[in-house]
């Protein structure tokens, strides 16, 4: 796969999950191939939604800091700016996004990603943008 792809925070979650699942497979799978590529978009609200995730999950501070390097030195960050927050509003204004996910599908948007991984709602989402 060539291009830039925007991970989404499931993707992530799934990664962390350490329980053998084929969705934590598949996560693994998936991130080791595009990290080699360098060509992983995320924005500050995945890493946010991260963070509060696998928190929930009882990961230590050590825990979360060292995930939070990980994925900010192997993947580019769309800074949340001005741009992505007013793109956010009209998102959310025009088809009903949650105020989070207006964000993150702002953030993908404004960072022309060729391909985005993200969950089932947001690639739905994603058509109705790109129609």
């Amino acid at each position: 796969m060539t291009g830039n792809i925007f991970v989404d925070s499931n993707i992530w979650i799934y990664l962390f999950a350490f329980d053998n699942s084929n969705k934590n497979l598949i996560a693994n799978d998936y991130i080791s191939e595009n990290v080699k590529n360098n060509n992983i978009v995320i924005s500050y609200q995945v890493i946010n939604e991260v963070c509060y995730t696998l928190k929930r999950e009882k990961y230590t501070e050590p825990e979360l800091r060292r995930i939070v390097n990980g994925m900010l030195g192997f993947c580019n960050v769309c800074p949340c700016s001005e741009e992505v927050i007013f793109t956010a509003f009209d998102l959310r204004d025009r088809y009903s996004f949650s105020f989070l996910d207006s964000q993150i599908v702002a953030s993908a948007l404004l960072t022309n990603v060729l391909y985005w991984r993200v969950k089932t709602c947001m690639t739905t989402c994603k058509s109705k943008i790109c129609k």
